[in-house]
């Protein structure tokens, strides 16, 4: 399986946020993420580093 994990950075730790993306769309300043399972979220802010190598996706919250 070649699906990423999305994680998102809170105080300093990789929180999941979404397992086996399928499915990585932004869109402005959200991103749109579907898993394999057909799960769907939209996160507010950025892409900030993925590792197709090792299925990681870090994505970064919008600062206000």
């Amino acid at each position: 399986m070649c699906e990423a994990n999305a994680y998102v950075i809170k105080n300093g730790q990789e929180v999941i946020y979404l397992e086996a993306v399928d499915i990585l769309r932004p869109e402005g300043k959200e991103i749109y993420l579907r898993s394999i399972f057909g799960e769907q979220k939209v996160f507010r802010g950025k892409i900030k580093e993925m590792s197709l190598l090792n299925h990681k996706i870090i994505l970064e919250e919008e600062k206000d």
